[in-house]
């Protein structure tokens, strides 16, 4: 692909962070790539658990590989901006990690998060200086690219349960944007405070609200909250494999009523028709 496509699109992606609230749906392959740009939204992130679900694997177990050659399939599936869920950067050593976040630029990709989860249950966390330093590296590895990829700073603290989560995550974001981070996300806030709070704490940096469950608010919330975007994670995935668990557990029973709200054939060949 020309890389003035890919420019066009990371200058699209980057307006979108400039004022208001959009809506950043998470496909899981090309197909339903395809089918959230033709639905009309303007952006789309990867999930990391979707995407490891659709190779047969639980989430956070695929290798860097694997998750470059998705984020390459999303970015061709369609003309709109890519976000990748690149969790941690796939690598503990900063030269590692800076060499992985230069290769996901390289795909084309229009931002790309780092989170702070290390996939350790007896440090689940890295810890706060580590964490920054990680930032900084991320940053400096896209700004070595010259290329106007947007890096997204994440705080996972509420999702390992740290003991004091909104405190912790407050603290690491703030660092986070000033090592670099154009946009802060802290995944698993779950009410309204907390997510002023944070808002207010990077403003004016744009902030990402992870909605992956029925929320205790809507959108319009959201908006006068200041929040910029709203993503899904693998929210998506999970209501097709919901499906199709109920689908094939009744036919593993005998029944073949699970396919009573199946789409059609004919309709789905029209959504990727053209």
């Amino acid at each position: 692909m020309d890389t003035t496509i890919y420019a066009s699109r990371r200058a699209a992606f980057r307006q979108l962070h400039a004022s208001g609230c959009f809506l950043l749906p998470n496909p899981w392959d090309a197909g339903s790539a395809r089918i959230l740009q033709r639905l009309g939204f303007k952006a789309l992130a990867s999930t990391s658990s979707g995407c490891a679900w659709s190779q047969g694997q639980p989430d956070h177990a695929l290798g860097v590989e694997a998750v470059l050659a998705h984020c390459r399939a999303l970015v061709a599936a369609t003309e709109l901006p890519v976000n990748a869920d690149f969790e941690d950067g796939h690598a503990r050593d900063l030269d590692e990690l800076a060499r992985n976040v230069r290769r996901c630029v390289d795909t084309g990709v229009a931002g790309l998060s780092i989170e702070d989860s290390t996939g350790d249950a007896a440090r689940p966390l890295y810890a706060f200086d580590e964490a920054v330093a990680r930032m900084r590296a991320a940053r400096a590895a896209i700004d070595a690219s010259g290329q106007d990829v947007m890096l997204i700073g994440r705080a996972e603290c509420f999702l390992v349960n740290h003991p004091d989560p909104l405190t912790e995550s407050l603290k690491r974001l703030v660092a986070y944007a000033e090592a670099g981070a154009d946009c802060l996300y802290a995944p698993g806030l779950r009410t309204r405070e907390d997510i002023a709070a944070v808002v207010r704490a990077v403003a004016p940096k744009p902030v990402n609200v992870l909605v992956g469950h029925a929320a205790p608010f809507t959108l319009v919330e959201l908006v006068e909250l200041g929040v910029r975007r709203v993503s899904v994670g693998g929210a998506l995935a999970g209501a097709a494999w919901g499906g199709f668990l109920r689908a094939a557990q009744g036919l593993a029973e005998g029944r073949f009523d699970g396919f009573a709200d199946n789409a059609g054939h004919a309709e789905l060949n029209r959504w990727f028709e053209g």
